[in-house]
């Protein structure tokens, strides 16, 4: 892999402007047109269009400047060095374990490269809820495509690996339909390591797309720097406070004369994700007059089946979600009972068995069958019903970001379901054992005694194993200031010169993995902010 050309390491070499860590000392004062929070999905195509319209970019991104170079398809690095919390942030009481992205490319560096456009669906309910009238499928076509062009998202034409074959096969013989998953890729490797940052350069992220882009047009970027709070003034921001941080994430001792860096910009592009994003705000005393900041933050709550076939299924090789269905999505009304998608998640050492339940001999034997393991995973839809309002960000005494996510019934019994479901396609499948991840299940072999057992078990939080990678919501879009935080041109509601450019502003979840969606919606945003500054038109290269 080392034989490859490593484009950071090329375009520092070019001279490209980035500082913090071991990459330079930042001084203590900056001023520019647009100073933008985060890297990630929103942050980057923002940058790269601000860029493109003339305009004097900082790039603040709290994680650490990592590139191919450094990503060696290793868990033991890669969860501390690119994730929030080394891939251990939960919810407050602990009952989902989140994974986001913290490091340049944010989570489009270590995510699994599924692409979707937002449901037509989903943009229904925030036109007839949200007063989001410009939010139609034909509105936002143009963006998706030109983000699709520019980032290579395309069905996947190889053969899936057997992993996601199962979920095919066995959906297939259940007559359920399941299709290919559109992947932004450009000559992929098929390695599977896509979550441990992409090694050959093949995973068209932030880290290699958009970010060079705007660097390459002369945009800055802060490294290890974590963007504390804003300073208000009169409805606008005044002022950006950062601190330099550790790689691990605590504050740095600086051996310089200042422990803060103030950034002075025109425009402030807030892009640090969902959770983060709130938290900003939060930590800046912003105004929130109807009560909305933080809240109806969402989280697809995922919940997995674990099974184990004859032949091996070598779940961490090959690309990791090919194939997906929508069927019990689409079976019922959005805001009727809580639908769920479908996916055939990659399974890596570490990961996999921090997330099984079990202890001992059970352990041990689960463990021993993992080149034979193939698990779905089910993306719970939450947002669209009175009983799925999603969670609140706040903030711990320390000023960090918490997401308390209460888990009610409704929620638990669409988990219920979705482990139903995806036990009976995997015994469809020709699985020989089915374990559905709850601490008081066992492996069943049969479908008959697996739909008596899961029907009986007590779906509480922690019992059920949940995870999720997709945090939306916080700072939602609305055609008013009563229902939302942010206006539907990406517009903070009470601070003129503030946009908000990430998940935060989903008004519900998606629906589906979220990333095409950002791209898309933030395209558009960031184009006409590009207009409204400069009075320039710009598209995505």
């Amino acid at each position: 892999m080392s034989s490859l050309n490593d484009p950071i390491k090329d375009g520092l070499q070019r001279g490209w402007k980035v500082l913090g860590g071991a990459l330079g000392a930042i001084p203590e004062k900056i001023v520019c047109d647009v100073a933008i929070i985060g890297s990630g999905a929103g942050a980057g195509i923002s940058a790269e269009l601000l860029a493109k319209a003339g305009l004097q970019v900082v790039i603040v991104e709290e994680g650490p400047l990592k590139s191919s170079s450094d990503f060696n398809q290793l868990e033991s690095e890669a969860y501390p060095a690119l994730y929030q919390e080394s891939a251990a942030r939960k919810t407050a009481d602990k009952a989902i374990n989140i994974l986001q992205g913290r490091c340049v490319g944010g989570s489009t560096t270590v995510n699994w490269t599924s692409s979707f456009r937002t449901p037509a669906s989903t943009l229904k309910f925030w036109q007839d809820r949200f007063s989001l009238a410009g939010y139609t499928e034909t509105a936002l076509a143009p963006y998706f495509a030109q983000a699709e062009q520019r980032l290579n998202i395309a069905t996947w034409q190889m053969a899936p690996n057997e992993n996601n074959a199962l979920l095919g096969r066995g959906a297939r013989k259940l007559g359920i339909h399941a299709e290919p998953i559109a992947r932004n890729v450009k000559g992929c490797w098929n390695l599977g390591s896509c979550g441990l940052g992409c090694p050959t350069n093949a995973k068209q992220s932030m880290l290699v797309t958009t970010i060079p882009a705007a660097l390459d047009l002369g945009a800055q970027l802060l490294t290890e720097t974590r963007a504390e709070r804003f300073e208000l003034a009169n409805g606008r921001v005044t002022s950006l406070i950062c601190r330099n941080i550790k790689s691990n994430g605590a504050l740095a001792q600086s051996a310089s004369t200042h422990e803060a860096t103030k950034i002075i910009a025109k425009h402030y592009v807030l892009a640090g994700g969902a959770i983060n994003s709130p938290a900003v705000l939060l930590r800046s005393g912003a105004p929130d007059p109807h009560g909305r900041l933080g809240s109806r933050t969402f989280l697809h709550p995922v919940v997995m089946s674990s099974s184990i076939f004859d032949q091996k299924v070598e779940a961490w090789s090959g690309a990791p979600q090919s194939i997906y269905t929508d069927h019990f999505l689409q079976t019922q009304p959005i805001d009727g009972a809580m639908g769920y998608k479908l996916e055939a998640p990659p399974l890596h050492p570490l990961i996999f068995a921090s997330t099984v339940p079990g202890f001992g001999q059970g352990q041990h034997d689960l463990l021993s069958s993992f080149p034979h393991n193939h698990t779905l995973l089910a993306l719970l839809r939450d947002g669209f019903h009175d009983e799925a309002p999603g969670g609140q960000v706040k903030l711990r005494s320390d000023g960090s970001a918490e997401l308390d996510y209460p888990l009610g019934d409704y929620i638990m019994q669409g988990a219920r379901r979705a482990l139903l479901s995806m036990m009976e396609i995997q015994f469809a499948a020709g699985a020989r054992q089915v374990l559905p991840l709850h601490e008081m299940a066992v492996p069943y072999t049969s479908w008959a005694q697996a739909r008596e057992a899961v029907l009986a078990l007590p779906m509480k939080p922690r019992l059920v194993k949940m995870v999720s990678a997709h945090v939306m919501g916080g700072c939602g879009l609305a055609g008013s200031a009563r229902q939302g935080v942010t206006r539907p041109d990406g517009v903070h509601w009470q601070l003129d010169n503030l946009s908000i450019h990430d998940g935060s502003i989903f008004p519900t979840s998606i629906g589906a993995n979220p990333q095409l969606s950002v791209y898309g919606a933030v395209n558009r945003l960031a184009q006409g902010l590009a207009k409204t500054l400069t009075g320039r038109d710009v598209a995505l290269a």
